[in-house]
């Protein structure tokens, strides 16, 4: 049977976090290791009410079939979204798709050939690596700086053929790390210059808790490249709706991509999603996820402080929902993953981060699952592993 597999599977393995949860399943571990923001925060019993109304109101539409391009009202509402945050993104320019992980499997099917060179962040978002991987491109990475990339790293990479970009520019997973105002537009600069498509994936934006919010990189281009958003980390995973704003020669593109893929995204899920949305203050519920992942995250910083050996450093978000934590030179996360799992405490070794295999004294820490009683005994318990680990 294994002769009869398509030769790109030979290189896509499975998602190394999806493999960490399954071990993190005992209860008993305190885990830092998935992306998974606070399920005490989900608007349980307003999605219920909303879901309650869709079915009373529309429910034969909501289960029927619909068009790809996604719930028309919803689009709406998406677009003054932005609207409100200083961006004007026609309504007919969003994809509705099922989360932002389909955006990335589309457009690697829309834009990529075998060996197409990808330039991606080191680290990087090992979603996007996994999605890309399939349509075997030469990756191209470029280092994250406090700030956002190396400038000259990346235009490097673009005048040696780059055919797009792919980065996360607010609280970046892993790291955590956003660009400065002026690297934003930098980056806006060069993918114009050198016509490198910009596939620009914002699922954190909205959490900010610390600094100023600053404008995508998509307002800045004169080209303007590829746009992502998603409800997951804002609303709630479980309906896998996200979005992609385009201009229309890639927005069809992308758009016959989606119905190869799936059809469309759940109408099921939009309608109650746009529900959701036309009865409730959805910025309302993103300050009180803020205000939570803020406390959460200074919880985290403070404890690292008081538990963890001085020799690892650590980066500071201003948003989002990691950390990223790096140990002296020739020390293995991955073997430091193997004792603190002995000692019930969990993360994300580094390594699956990065295409050229660096990174081995790195690890990801999650802070926005864990109440703050649960981050001071498990960094406590992941302190003393390292403390042991490092002697």
């Amino acid at each position: 049977m294994s002769k009869k597999f398509a030769r790109r599977m030979q290189t896509v393995h499975r998602s190394f976090i999806r493999e960490i949860l399954k071990v993190t399943a005992d209860p008993e571990i305190i885990s830092f290791a998935g992306g998974l923001p606070n399920p005490e925060l989900f608007p349980v019993e307003a999605m219920g009410k909303a879901s309650q109304e869709v079915f009373a109101n529309i429910g034969s539409s909501a289960l029927q079939y619909s068009t790809t391009e996604g719930d028309a009202g919803l689009r709406a509402i998406i677009a003054k979204r932005y609207a409100n945050r200083g961006l004007t993104v026609d309504p007919d320019s969003i994809l509705v798709t099922s989360g932002s992980q389909q955006i990335l499997d589309i457009c690697a099917k829309v834009f990529l050939d075998k060996g197409d060179k990808v330039v991606i962040e080191r680290p990087g978002y090992l979603g996007a690596i996994q999605a890309f991987s399939i349509f075997e491109p030469e990756f191209v990475t470029v280092s994250l700086e406090d700030d956002g990339p190396n400038l000259e790293e990346l235009e490097a990479a673009f005048k040696d053929g780059a055919k797009c970009f792919y980065a996360v520019p607010n609280f970046q997973n892993p790291s955590g790390v956003s660009y400065s105002l002026e690297k934003r537009k930098a980056v806006a600069e060069l993918t114009d210059r050198y016509d490198v498509l910009f596939v620009e994936d914002d699922p954190y934006g909205e959490l900010r808790f610390l600094g100023e919010d600053m404008p995508s990189v998509y307002s800045f281009s004169k080209n303007p490249g590829i746009l992502c958003g998603s409800f997951s980390k804002i609303a709630a995973p479980g309906f896998r709706i996200g979005w992609v704003v385009a201009e229309k020669a890639v927005y069809d593109k992308l758009v016959i991509a989606k119905q190869a893929s799936d059809l469309h995204t759940s109408t099921l899920a939009q309608a109650i999603m746009r529900r959701y949305l036309e009865t409730n203050d959805i910025e309302t519920h993103v300050e009180l996820i803020k205000d939570c992942y803020g406390r959460q995250r200074a919880c985290m910083v403070e404890m690292i402080g008081k538990y963890f050996p001085s020799e690892v450093s650590i980066t500071r978000p201003e948003g989002g929902m990691f950390l990223w934590a790096t140990m002296p030179d020739g020390f293995s996360s991955m073997d430091l993953f193997d004792a603190a799992i002995k000692e019930k405490v969990a993360f994300v070794p580094g390594r699956p981060f990065y295409v050229d295999g660096s990174g081995e004294n790195t690890l990801r820490l999650n802070f926005s699952n864990s109440d703050e009683a649960r981050i001071e005994e498990g960094i406590k318990r992941l302190g003393l592993s390292i403390d042991s680990f490092l002697k």
